[in-house]
């Protein structure tokens, strides 16, 4: 597995890698490290492999279609890494090192699978650097679109994360059917069997009906949707309580938001917190949301938010960006708002409010799914395949 990243925390890699473990597969890990970090070392039977990199090369990997550098630089790295570990395969973990592996596989010739965790260069549009001087003019993502395709052409398997994405790429052009594959992201049973709840949390909300957010907070997650609507809804439920969990660069703006409208007490900022927290935060809700913005990215990924919310029991409040309105809508396990309208929000949420059996009917559904369907361990299954299959 070849990632342009720490290593860890990423949980797709290590659920990945844990599966194919699993399954008799050994997996050595290319990953980069800016500290004193061990450049060897054995992570539940992953063998991860560090290579030294800087703030310099960070930067560079931004440009790494626009001039080779990075590119050229990171592809002396990996071939160290396929000589010294006696590699049989290769597990590119996006794009933005694709390039470098592609050029260090070149005399090797190993089988490939390009793992898209994202549509990037769509994502890459929402970027607030790619909008203005100098980024605007050196960064252009039309041409990490077109990489993107000759990445896929040269791969041997392409692993996506939804079927809506699946039909996105085999909507580009003639892809064969049988190279795509799909391998959503979701939770492992241990996230929601083993789960050890912290009592602080449910002290703290249990008189309030908490709307909770989980995870990356950048504007086009949705929570200025959110919070405008809690302005409205204060004056009908007191007890409401916008709880939010992650953070961004963007915080800055949201909790501006907060204060103009003068509802402090009634949203919480809890900034990031252990995973191992997530589950106590869920227990603590009475409904979780997922407003995220309409685009091509979120159109067809999944927030994997919304599986940890449907492992515990909890009905969903999701936008209508497709991917996740499409699932929602067929488990059953909550309502959808339209993408960025905090009115249909707030009716949303009274909805959820004065329907308590409905609700609880809900993330009843949404629990059996994850439990008989969309654990990551049934989730997992086409990785294995593919890899156990991948010589023929």
């Amino acid at each position: 597995m070849i990632l342009d990243y720490t290593f860890p925390p990423d949980p797709r890699v290590e659920n990945e890698a844990q599966a194919l473990i699993d399954s008799s597969h050994d997996v050595f890990l290319f990953c980069l490290k800016y500290g004193n970090e061990p450049k060897e070392e054995n992570i539940q039977g992953i063998e991860v492999r560090r290579y030294k990199s800087n703030k310099l090369e960070y930067k560079l990997s931004a440009l790494a279609y626009t001039v080779p550098l990075y590119t050229n630089l990171m592809a002396d790295k990996i071939t160290h890494f396929l000589d010294n570990n006696k590699i049989e395969a290769l597990h590119i973990h996006d794009i933005k090192i694709a390039g470098a592996v592609f050029k260090s596989n070149k005399k090797k010739s190993l089988p490939t699978v390009l793992d898209l965790h994202d549509n990037m260069p769509e994502v890459m549009k929402l970027y607030p650097h790619l909008n203005k001087f100098p980024g605007k003019y050196i960064i252009k993502p039309s041409v990490w679109k077109k990489r993107e395709a000759e990445f896929i052409e040269k791969s041997d398997k392409v692993i996506t994360v939804s079927p809506e994405f699946i039909e996105e790429i085999k909507g580009r052009g003639t892809i064969e059917k049988d190279k795509l594959v799909l391998v959503p992201n979701t939770v492992r049973e241990s996230f929601y069997k083993e789960a050890e709840i912290d009592s602080n949390i449910l002290n703290r909300y249990k008189d309030n009906l908490v709307i909770l957010y989980l995870g990356d907070t950048h504007l086009r997650r949705g929570l200025q949707t959110a919070i405008l609507a809690i302005k409205e809804l204060s004056k009908s439920i007191p007890t409401i309580k916008l709880v939010i969990v992650g953070t961004n660069s963007t915080d800055v703006i949201l909790k501006k938001q907060v204060v103009d409208l003068s509802i402090q007490e009634f949203v919480d900022f809890e900034g990031w917190q252990n995973v191992k927290l997530f589950p106590s935060y869920i227990e603590s809700s009475s409904i979780c949301i997922s407003p995220l913005h309409r685009n091509i990215q979120h159109d067809v990924a999944y927030a994997n938010k919304i599986f940890q919310y449907m492992s515990l029991g909890k009905p969903l409040l999701v936008s209508d960006a497709i991917a996740q309105k499409k699932l929602i809508n067929k488990i059953g396990s909550g309502l959808v708002h339209k993408a960025e309208d905090s009115k249909d929000f707030e009716n949303k949420v009274l909805e959820l409010y004065n329907n308590p059996d409905v609700c609880s009917k809900m993330g009843h559904l949404g629990k059996c799914f994850i439990e008989n369907e969309f654990c990551w361990e049934k989730a997992s299954q086409n990785l294995i395949n593919l890899y156990n299959n991948l010589d023929s």
